[in-house]
C-alpha cells in the first residue's frame, strides 16, 4: 500500500497558523493585558528501536513576555515517573481506586524496563549551567536572569529510556505498537500570570507553552512514524512517501531521519511501529487526515470506515466552534486508550467500530480544547474535558443520526450519580488532588460537560452556542480561564453569569427545587415552589390542564439580571431572589381543579439532583 506524508512549505505554514513569536507579539500588547511566553525548539534525536534507548540534542530559544525578571526555569521531565517509587507509582498503589491501566504496574518494573529522562551539558547562551533533577522536574538557576521582553537561548543534551508501556508513553502497548512517544523530551514549564506551574508527573494532565518545533527523529528505516508537524523530508524517507519520488530512502547505517516541523503548538508526540499501515484522507478545507494503523486483518475494516467519518467530525467541529487552523491531524494507533496531542491523537485500535469512531471524536475535539484553547488541565481539567465531552457527544449524535438534543444526558446522569454519591470534590480541585479518580472523572467530564449543556438552559441553546465560537475566536492560541470563558459568555448573552460559575466550579452546591403545595386563594391557583438546595437557577414550569392544553413559566433568577428567549406563549414572572427559599407562583382565573400536573424544568435541562420532587399531579 502507498503511503503518503504531507509536506508543506514553510511559508504555507505560517501563512495558516502564525508564528509564535507574532502571535504573542500581538497578544503581549492586548489592551486587557494579557501574555504568554513563547519557545522555539530544535531537536535532533537518535532512536535505538533495540533496546528502547535514545539521546537527542535541544536548542530552546526561550522569551520572556511576562513582567517579571526570571532567575530561573523549570522542565518537565515525565519519563522520570515510570520508575519504581516515583510519586506516580505510589500513589497508584495508595489511592482508594487506582487506574487499572497503571494499578502497581510501575512497582515491578525492572531495570531496563523503567523510563527516564536525564539531561547534562546544559548552557545558557553559552555559559555552563548546573541543572538540579527532582523526580519529574527539573530546575535550572539561569546565570543570567531574563528581563521582560528577553530572550535567552537554552542548549541541552538528553538521554532516556521509553518504558514498558503503562499510561500514556511507552513501548510495545498490548496491541503491539512499538512506540508511543508523548511526553518524551525535557520539556519547558509554563509560566504564566499565577507565576510557574511544575506540578509533578502523578497522573493527570498538562499545561504547555506555545511556540515552533523543529524535531529531527532517526531511526530504523523500516519503522513509519507519524505524529506533531509536517513532514519537511519525504523525498528522503522514500517507501512511497513522496508520490512524485519514490526512489529508494536516503538513509544510512540502516536507519532514516524524518524532519516534523509544528508551527504554534504547545507539545509534540509521535508514534512508530515497522508494521504501520498509513493511509490519507483529504478532508474539509484542505485538512490531510493521517491514520496509521497496525497490518492486522481483525481491525483494518474498522479503520477504513472510520477515515470518513473522521472528516464529518472536522467538518462539525469547524461548523460548531471554529475553522482547524492546521493542514494536518494523524489518528495514530498506540497508548493504553485514547490521548490527545498536538495535531494527533494516539488511540488504542483494537475497539467496536463504534467505540473507535466514539473516541476518535472525543480526542479530535480536543484539538480545539485544549490543542487551540489552551487551558491549564491540570487546574481547570473541566474546560478541557467537560467542553470537549459536550461537544464531541453532539457531533457522535449528528453523524448518527440521533437528537443532539439529548446527546448530553449521559453526563447529566454522571454528574447527578456524583452529587448524590458524598465524594464531590469542587471543579476548583487541583486534578491530581482528587479523593478518588472515579470522582476526578465524573467532575472533569460529566459536570464539565454539563456545566455547557446547562448553559443552553439558562441563557438559551442559540446563545449558548455562539458563546462556544465567540470563545474560540477570542482565545484560540491562548491560555483561556474559567473567568475568559464566563466574560465571554456574559459578553454574547448579555446576562450576569457570575453566579453560575461559582457556585457550579467552586462548590458543591446543588440544584434542588420542589413544587411544595398546590393551593387554592380566593378562586386563584398557587404553586408553592421551594429551593431546598444552595444554587439557584432560573425556572422553566409546566402547568398541565385536565382538557391537555399546556400553560408555561418562566421565573428568571434575579442575579442574572435578564431573561432569556422564551416562546411568545410563556408567561414571564417575577424574579426569583436566591435568598428567598419559597416563591409562590399565582395562576389568576385557574381553578385548581381544572389543574392535572405541575412540572420543574419538564425537558430535563436543568442537573436537580432529585427529580422526584419535581411534578405535582391530580390524585385519582
Amino acid at each position: 500500500m502507498k503511503k503518503i506524508i504531507l509536506l508543506l512549505t514553510t511559508a504555507v505554514i505560517l501563512a495558516s497558523c502564525g508564528s509564535s513569536k507574532d502571535v504573542v507579539a500581538n497578544q503581549s500588547t492586548n489592551a486587557n493585558g494579557y501574555w504568554q511566553q513563547a519557545v522555539d525548539y530544535k531537536m535532533d534525536v537518535d532512536m535505538d528501536v533495540d533496546r528502547y534507548q535514545y539521546t537527542g540534542k535541544q536548542t530552546l530559544v526561550y522569551t520572556n513576555n511576562s513582567p517579571e525578571t526570571l532567575d530561573r526555569v523549570y522542565y518537565h521531565l515525565f519519563f522520570n515517573a515510570f520508575q519504581p517509587g516515583s510519586e506516580m507509582d505510589v500513589r497508584s498503589r495508595t489511592i482508594a481506586d487506582p487506574d487499572r491501566r497503571v494499578g502497581s504496574r510501575i512497582a515491578a518494573l525492572e531495570p531496563n524496563e523503567i523510563g527516564y529522562l536525564h539531561v547534562s551539558n546544559m548552557t545558557q547562551d553559552g555559559t555552563t549551567l548546573q541543572p538540579q533533577e527532582e523526580g519529574t522536574i527539573l530546575v535550572v538557576k539561569l546565570a543570567k536572569a531574563l528581563a521582560p521582553g528577553q530572550s535567552t537561548t537554552l542548549k541541552l543534551d538528553f538521554n532516556g529510556q521509553v518504558p514498558v508501556q503503562v499510561r500514556r508513553s511507552g513501548r510495545n502497548n498490548k496491541e503491539g505498537v512499538a512506540l508511543s512517544m508523548t511526553q518524551w523530551f525535557p520539556k519547558m514549564a509554563e509560566f504564566d500570570a499565577t507565576g510557574w506551574n511544575t506540578s509533578p508527573y502523578i497522573g493527570r494532565e498538562f499545561h504547555g507553552v506555545w511556540g515552533n518545533f523543529d524535531v529531527k527523529l532517526t531511526l530504523d528505516k523500516d519503522y513509519t512514524v507519524g505524529g506533531t508537524g509536517y513532514l519537511q523530508n519525504p523525498k528522503d524517507i522514500g517507501h512511497g512517501y513522496d508520490k512524485a519520488n519514490s526512489g529508494p530512502a536516503k538513509g544510512k547505517d540502516g536507519k532514516l531521519t524524518w524532519h516534523f516541523n509544528a508551527p504554534m503548538v504547545h507539545d509534540f508526540a509521535w508514534g512508530a511501529d515497522p508494521d504501520f499501515i498509513h493511509d490519507v484522507y483529504n478532508g474539509a478545507n484542505g485538512v490531510k487526515l493521517h491514520f496509521l494503523y497496525k497490518d492486522n486483518d481483525a481491525i483494518k475494516e474498522n479503520w477504513k470506515k472510520l477515515q470518513p467519518k473522521t472528516n464529518e467530525m472536522l467538518k462539525y467541529f469547524n461548523e460548531h466552534i471554529g475553522e482547524y487552523p492546521y493542514k494536518q491531524y494523524s489518528v495514530i494507533q498506540g497508548g493504553d486508550g485514547g490521548m490527545e496531542y498536538a495535531m494527533c491523537t494516539l488511540i488504542t485500535g483494537e475497539r467496536s467500530y463504534g467505540s473507535l469512531m466514539g473516541v476518535t471524536a472525543h480526542e479530535f475535539a480536543h484539538s480545539w480544547f485544549n490543542h487551540i484553547l489552551a487551558t491549564n488541565e491540570a487546574k481547570h481539567e473541566w474546560m478541557d474535558e467537560g467542553f470537549t465531552t459536550f461537544i464531541s457527544n453532539k457531533a457522535m449524535a449528528y453523524i448518527n443520526g440521533e437528537d443532539e438534543s439529548t446527546a448530553n444526558s449521559g453526563s447529566y446522569r454522571g454528574y447527578l450519580g456524583l452529587a448524590n454519591s458524598g465524594k464531590e470534590q469542587p471543579q476548583t480541585t487541583h486534578a491530581d488532588r482528587y479523593e478518588y479518580n472515579g470522582a476526578y472523572g465524573a467532575s472533569a467530564y460529566n459536570k464539565g460537560a454539563t456545566f455547557l449543556a446547562q448553559l443552553g438552559y439558562i441563557i438559551g441553546d442559540e446563545k449558548r452556542d455562539e458563546v462556544i465560537k465567540e470563545y474560540y475566536n477570542t482565545w484560540k492560541f491562548k491560555h483561556p480561564e474559567p473567568n475568559d470563558f464566563k466574560r465571554v459568555a456574559e459578553r454574547v448573552s448579555g446576562f450576569d453569569l457570575e453566579w453560575y460559575l461559582r457556585d457550579w466550579t467552586m462548590t458543591t452546591n446543588v440544584i434542588d427545587y420542589s413544587i411544595e403545595n398546590l393551593s387554592s386563594l380566593d378562586g386563584m391557583s398557587v404553586v408553592s415552589l421551594k429551593r431546598n438546595g444552595l444554587m439557584p437557577m432560573p425556572l422553566d414550569i409546566k402547568v398541565t390542564m385536565n382538557d391537555g392544553s399546556e400553560k408555561w413559566f418562566y421565573i428568571p433568577l434575579e442575579e442574572m439580571r435578564g431573561e432569556k428567549a422564551v416562546p411568545n406563549n410563556w408567561t414571564v414572572l417575577n424574579d426569583w431572589a436566591w435568598a428567598y427559599p419559597t416563591y409562590e407562583l399565582e395562576l389568576d382565573g385557574v381553578d385548581m381543579r381544572s389543574i392535572k400536573s405541575v412540572e420543574i424544568d419538564p425537558m430535563n435541562n436543568m442537573a436537580d439532583v432529585d427529580k422526584e420532587n419535581n411534578n405535582w399531579s391530580l390524585q385519582e
